[in-house]
């Protein structure tokens, strides 16, 4: 007797992931979602949720102040000793994804999605007029979802992306009350030679440090997460100031080495079953701080093309935003040009503005 084949196969469980599984559940398909993980769990992220995020969860049923989502109204330029401070042109949250993706998947649950959890895929191929996927059994379907974030599956590698030689760290703080106080309602950006901080607050009164790296950088520090830490204060008297007093949450920074920043998803000839989301599809550098919107963005297309048995998107609706990006995420790197910016910045905090809008998805490309 020959198995099931089901609608959609998803693998992965993150933001995009559990999304496209809502939707498709929603429509009354047959959806089957795959996550490795066996329960709630951290990753490397900087946590914003920017307005076109939120209000893809809000249409996903995401209540997201129940849900201890704190709101974030301006963004913090550090570097050296100067700070610049700019309100953001539109509301945004700080949310954890340990949080979010749980809620996510619950919702998918809910509206009849299978969840297979701690489960790890190991192929996805083509045959015919479906889909077959190997992980605790072969498993078939009409389509396949590829939602693996900063992961690939084997058979399925993304090529280099622009910039591929950062090393991301996260990592859980608690700040002493007055440096808390201060970042409350802000997401602080630090700028330091070879790469970039980003500092929000998070639930139960915690903050979320979230950084960038050039491997030749962290290699010089002695590839250490504390010389790391003391080189970021050397770098910025400032920062030190708001570290002053923290106490680290975990025994160790999560991390994740090889982001291809930049990458954009290219079909040569585009398959009517396998469809690429979030970072499977368009990676943005993290400081834009738009990458969840990008998640969810793809999620709602690929889901949609998936109802009407159209052929799978690729990575050109995102390509502008991501070059956009991508330039900018090269230029500050450069101490030169972080000076610069930081100065500009300084006698126009619209500059920060015309960025945020530059590197976003449209709020208007909500469907």
């Amino acid at each position: 007797m020959n198995p099931a084949i089901h609608d959609a196969v998803i693998v992965g469980g993150g933001p995009a992931g559990a999304a496209a599984a809502c939707r498709l559940a929603e429509a009354g398909r047959s959806v089957v979602l795959f996550e490795r993980e066996t329960g709630p769990h951290h990753k490397v992220c900087g946590e914003f949720v920017s307005v076109e995020a939120a209000g893809y969860l809000g249409k996903l049923g995401l209540d997201l102040p129940r849900l201890g989502a704190l709101p974030i109204h301006s963004v913090r330029l550090v570097r050296g000793r100067s700070e610049t401070t700019a309100r953001l042109p539109f509301p945004a949250f700080s949310l954890s994804r340990e949080v979010m993706d749980e809620a996510l998947l619950r919702a998918a649950a809910d509206r009849g999605a299978e969840i297979r959890r701690g489960v790890t895929v190991r192929s996805l191929a083509e045959t015919g007029d479906r889909v077959t996927l190997q992980a605790d059994g072969p498993v078939a379907a009409r389509a396949a979802l590829l939602a693996t974030g900063k992961h690939d599956l084997r058979g399925h590698r993304r090529p280099p992306g622009s910039i591929n030689d950062l090393i991301g760290f996260k990592q859980y703080l608690t700040l002493a009350p007055e440096q808390a106080a201060r970042l409350a309602g802000h997401v602080e950006v630090l700028l330091f030679a070879g790469g970039y901080a980003g500092l929000q607050p998070a639930a139960d009164g915690r903050a979320n440090l979230c950084l960038v790296v050039a491997k030749p950088v962290y290699d010089r520090v002695g590839r250490r997460w504390e010389s790391l830490l003391d080189h970021l204060r050397e770098e910025s008297p400032a920062f030190a100031d708001r570290l002053a007093g923290a106490a680290a949450c975990w025994e160790r920074p999560l991390s994740i080495y090889g982001i291809p920043y930049g990458f954009v998803h290219r079909a040569g000839a585009p398959s009517r079953r396998l469809h690429r989301l979030g970072d499977q599809l368009a990676v943005i550098p993290s400081f834009c701080g738009d990458g969840m919107a990008i998640a969810l963005h793809s999620a709602f297309l690929a889901s949609d093309r998936v109802l009407a048995g159209q052929a799978a998107l690729d990575g050109s609706p995102f390509a502008g935003q991501i070059r956009t990006a991508t330039l900018l995420a090269r230029a500050i790197r450069q101490p030169a040009l972080q000076g610069f910016a930081a100065g500009a910045v300084r006698l126009a905090p619209g500059v920060l503005k015309a960025i945020a809008y530059a590197t976003r998805v449209p709020e208007q490309a909500i469907p």
